[in-house]
């Protein structure tokens, strides 16, 4: 029997609301900021939002400013380049916007990029852009690095996961 009252009980409407509720009692004011007020024995919620002045404008790319020197290619843009003729080594990083290790690992080559100037190129391919070029490449875990040499006859090392900004080191000095 309390089983069925249980169930009249769920199946039923809602009751209608006081008119201490009724929406008229809310004041119209600028919504997400919280405030109360006090009727005669409830106390009333609503939102309103303040004004809010920026301190700089938002970024403009997918955590990749333009003066970066680590720039994003489209998967067009690095077959051509690859297809290229090529003086120096080139990394591929496959990273996602909301990838933590990836954004770790931009700071790491962004600071790399810096380091070997002129004597490496390093890009940036979106996966989240870009995913069939990301399939064709079997990246599987981000963050993904291919380091390819200017030599045609070596092949390319990849990498998975965040690695130490000294291995990047190793490999594009010994390995290249």
């Amino acid at each position: 029997m309390q089983t069925a009252a249980v169930l009249s009980t769920l199946s039923s409407s809602p009751p209608p609301l006081p008119p201490s509720l009724h929406h008229s009692h809310f004041k119209a004011q600028q919504p997400n900021t919280l405030s109360f007020s006090k009727t005669k024995n409830n106390y009333l919620c609503s939102t309103h939002t303040l004004s809010r002045k920026l301190l700089c404008n938002p970024p403009s790319g997918k955590y990749v400013r333009e003066d970066y020197l680590v720039k994003k290619y489209s998967a067009d843009e690095i077959q051509d380049l690859i297809k290229g003729e090529r003086n120096v080594p080139i990394i591929i990083d496959f990273y996602a916007t909301w990838c933590g290790p990836c954004i770790l690992m931009a700071q790491e080559l962004e600071m790399l990029a810096v380091e070997y100037e002129s004597n490496a190129l390093i890009i940036k391919v979106d996966t989240d852009d870009e995913y069939e070029f990301a399939r064709d490449m079997q990246v599987r875990g981000l963050p993904t690095l291919y380091f390819l040499s200017p030599d045609p006859n070596k092949d390319a090392i990849r990498t998975e996961g965040l690695i130490p900004i000294q291995m990047m080191r190793d490999i594009i000095d010994n390995e290249m």
